[in-house]
């Protein structure tokens, strides 16, 4: 167990590399655009060639759900290129098996465990968390996860599994695919259109929800903007809207005549047969069929409900502020809340045009934000981002070594505040320009979720898991009252084998816990925090010094901010 004075004293020695948490700022100063629509056409400068372990653990940091050993060394020796296309090729995560919907009356009013497998998010989040930790294809969960913190839909409001999960296969299937079937696949999906109101919208009141948030929040954002993201503004100074009250009328307009498809082929009168997981289906006697204009788009009187959907998917996808809106949105999920302008509009750049004249390529996107100097060079001291509780519990069970069915995770995501698949609403868990405590300039988007009741349940968090982390830990156990319930697991014995070299021990964090950037005087504060610690049993002896260690770093602000 460890004393207050142990603890005090590596918390005074990791508190001197930060000045307090402003470690949340990225990207700093740097050439680009400010305004007038001009982007910076200069070609990415090329990272330094030398490629070090730190450098394939801060990628696997931006890339991944958190570094482990074997993908360091995997990264270190192929190099960002031939690691991003193997990752582009990976699969392993999917929901494809939990987006069978069922009646609403299908479980019996008794049947809790029924009703938790079928009617909540519980399967889905575990399989989340699951693959979040031991899957292999890291890229692809880490965009896709992004995505579904853009274009949002949450089981606050619609309470389907298989709803659920169909969305959230939608991202996996598309991460690194074209953005404009995200939009097209979402806007369809009978889960989105009961959550935002599309699904029964009637030519006699159309629900504007829906048209809203596509617009506001799902790909162009409210305001015009230059490629470089920054804000498009008229003679005076003042930002442009990008829609109208109008627009969103249109687009409403545009968007009714859908209903759920029904399981079983039941009757679209039948309110308990609605099929969350597939497409909805065409009303013909509700779709609105007399001409419609908005965003610069006309669709003429007798359109077929198809093409209006298909011309609101267009015109939001090719408006002139999407490549920049996504893109921003991008880098702040993997790299940086505060990106230079010019790293905004390389990268929108290559939204706009991948190189063969396409537009959307999600799989150019992300190699372009990956690959820019802005994310491989060495990060100043105001680079990085705020872990947010998702990838802290994700990226602490890499680090240990876990197996898992994910229920654990699921068992502790809304005490920490960000329950996974549950936004308290469309605008997610916090908006990207959520500003930094005590900066007037620099975005700290998960700095929201930082008030006091958090912050201890984060550090208790991270004692449960590391000083309290046995595998005996009750948590850990199978839920007897979940059919698809396995077990979690820490590997503690890679740690054991350390035996009684705690510099390789203190190795091993420096290098999966902070790309090897700590000071030699941090790694003696480390070392010191496990050397007092002793048992009769050498195996013990190891694992508990590696859990002290282990505790101390993983509540340190240092490892709090991905640089």
């Amino acid at each position: 167990m460890f004393t207050p004075r142990v603890s005090v004293a590596l918390s005074v020695a990791f508190l001197s590399v930060l000045s307090a948490c402003g470690g949340d700022s990225g990207g700093g100063g740097g050439s680009g655009s400010t305004g007038g629509g001009l982007v910076t056409v200069t070609p990415t400068p090329t990272p330094t060639p030398t490629f070090t372990e730190g450098d394939a653990a801060r990628l696997a940091k931006q890339a991944s759900f958190g570094p482990t050993p074997a993908l360091i060394a995997k990264i270190k020796e192929m190099g960002v290129n031939a690691w991003l296309d193997e990752q582009f090729a990976a699969t392993g995560s999917t929901y494809v098996d939990l987006a069978g919907e069922v009646r609403r009356d299908y479980c019996a009013s008794t049947d809790t465990v029924c009703t938790r497998m079928r009617f909540s998010r519980t399967p889905v989040a575990m399989r989340f968390y699951a693959d979040a930790v031991m899957a292999p294809d890291q890229l692809r969960q880490r965009v896709a996860f992004a995505l579904g913190q853009m274009i949002v839909a949450s089981e606050a409001e619609v309470n389907s599994t298989a709803g659920i999960a169909a969305l959230n296969q939608i991202f996996l299937e598309n991460a690194f695919g074209n953005f404009r079937d995200v939009l097209a696949r979402a806007t369809m999906l009978g889960y989105m259109g009961d959550y935002l109101d599309m699904a029964d919208s009637n030519k006699s009141a159309p629900s504007e929800n829906y048209a809203r948030e596509l617009l506001q929040l799902f790909s162009m954002g409210p305001d015009q903007l230059n490629m470089d993201g920054t804000p498009k503004l008229d003679a005076g100074g003042a930002r442009q809207p990008n829609y109208t009250s109008d627009d969103i009328r249109g687009v409403a307009r545009a968007l009714t005549g859908w209903t759920y498809a029904r399981v079983g082929g039941a009757a679209i009168t039948d309110g308990n047969a609605r099929d969350y997981s597939r497409p909805m289906i065409a009303v013909a006697t509700r779709y609105d069929t007399t001409a419609k204009a908005f965003l610069g788009t006309n669709v003429p009187a007798g359109a077929a409900q198809d093409a209006s959907v298909a011309a609101v998917v267009d015109a939001a996808f090719n408006n002139a502020s999407t490549a920049p809106f996504v893109s921003k949105f991008l880098i702040t999920h993997l790299v940086t809340p505060n990106p230079t302008p010019a790293y905004v509009g390389r990268v929108s750049a290559v939204f706009a045009n991948n190189g063969s004249g396409v537009r959307g390529d999600l799989k150019a996107v992300v190699r372009a934000i990956l690959t820019d100097a802005e994310a491989r060079n060495a990060p100043t001291a105001s680079a990085g981002k705020v872990k947010e509780p998702i990838l802290l519990m994700a990226g602490l069970a890499r680090v240990i070594g876990f197996t898992t069915d994910g229920y654990v995770f699921v068992n502790r995501d809304s005490s920490m505040g960000q329950p996974v698949m549950r936004a308290p609403s469309v605008f997610n868990f916090y908006p990207t320009d959520y500003p930094l405590p005590g900066s007037t300039t620099l975005k700290s988007p998960a700095s929201k979720l930082l008030n006091t009741s958090n912050v201890l349940r984060w550090h208790n968090f991270v004692y449960d898991w590391t000083v309290g982390g046995d595998a005996t830990r009750a948590e850990y156990a199978v839920s007897s009252g979940l059919p698809n319930s396995s077990l979690t697991q820490p590997l503690w014995s890679d740690w054991e084998a350390f035996g009684t070299d705690l510099d390789g021990m203190v190795a091993r964090i420096n290098l999966l816990m902070f790309a090897n950037a700590l000071s030699q005087p941090q790694k003696d504060a480390l070392k010191a925090s496990a050397t007092a610690i002793t048992h009769a049993d050498p195996v013990v002896q190891a694992r508990k010094r590696a859990q002290m260690m282990l505790y101390v770093a993983a509540s340190s602000p240092i490892f709090l901010v991905d640089r």
